[in-house]
């Protein structure tokens, strides 16, 4: 489910927000949606898109509720960033 929200990550505001309850997957996207020209994954196991360009269009988390109830937040190694767990909540509460 899409939800009605930014979140700006590492410098970087993704304003497409969609939550997986079922897989617990959390789709950040800046604007629509697009096909990523390549991909990174972080140490953590997420995933950063990006255009030819080679700017973040996307980045998609794993296991962020379950994640969130046991740590607090969400640390990614790639970008360098800590996302707090009320700065997500809204987007896992709406599914």
């Amino acid at each position: 489910m899409a939800v009605q929200m930014s979140l700006t990550i590492a410098g970087i505001t993704f304003d497409n927000v969609r939550y997986d309850e079922r897989g617990d997957v959390l789709y950040l996207n800046v604007g629509q949606p697009q096909t990523a020209e390549r991909g990174v994954e972080t140490p953590e196991g997420h995933a950063v898109h990006f255009d030819a360009d080679g700017a973040v269009i996307g980045l998609t988390l794993l296991n962020v509720k379950w994640t969130l109830e046991r740590d607090g937040e969400i640390v990614l190694r790639w970008p360098q960033a800590h996302v707090a767990a009320q700065q997500l909540r809204p987007a896992l509460t709406a599914a």
